[in-house]
């Protein structure tokens, strides 16, 4: 009876520890870029870059495949190195950021595809049009950070959409209208916060 009774015990610190795996993670801001890349006249590649967003990582190391992500960009917070160019992407032409103040990414599935790779699912809206987008993901490493007691994660994550889809159509074809956009993510542990499968 007494084994029986301990039997149960460990089968159910087990059960608890299996649904404690998934570790939720917030972006370290310092450390994380949201970087967009689309052609200027056929003459270059001009880069951007967001600096204000916010967001979760549910990452579940031992099942990936049900990990997740949510951002929240801040639009007017772009970044085109000038000044005048900032502002005329912040109008009506483009992110007409007045009437549409963020953008946001919510993750639908995970494909894992490699031991550290995986295709991330999710639905993008800019200019309150969402569409179905692809993330191609990698998982950097995860671990104590050396400063301090944090616990920190990094992903890379890449992936290419046509902004006329999101009604964007300004410039079109002198300004291209494929857009690669490049994501490098240092992201911090919240401590104690882990969800239930």
């Amino acid at each position: 009876m007494k084994f029986l009774t301990l039997l149960i015990a460990s089968m159910l610190m087990m059960a608890s520890s299996a649904k404690a795996e998934i570790e939720i993670y917030g972006f370290d801001k310092v450390h994380t870029q949201i970087i967009f890349f689309v052609s200027h006249l056929g003459f270059s590649i001009s880069e951007g870059e967001f600096h204000d967003f916010d967001g979760t990582i549910e990452f579940n190391r031992h099942e990936p495949e049900k990990s997740k992500v949510e951002v929240v960009i801040q639009t007017s917070s772009i970044d085109m190195d000038d000044q005048k160019w900032d502002d005329h992407m912040k109008n009506e032409d483009f992110f007409n950021v007045e009437k549409f103040p963020t953008m946001t990414f919510k993750s639908t599935g995970v494909e894992v595809t490699g031991e550290k790779t995986a295709k991330i699912t999710g639905n993008l809206t800019i200019l309150e049009t969402t569409k179905p987008v692809v993330l191609d993901a990698t998982f950097i490493n995860a671990g104590k950070h050396p400063f301090g007691e944090k616990y920190a994660a990094g992903f890379s994550a890449t992936t290419k959409i046509k902004r006329s889809d999101f009604g964007m159509n300004y410039g079109l074809p002198n300004i291209g209208d494929d857009v690669d956009i490049r994501i490098e993510v240092e992201a911090i542990r919240r401590n104690g916060e882990v969800v239930n499968n």
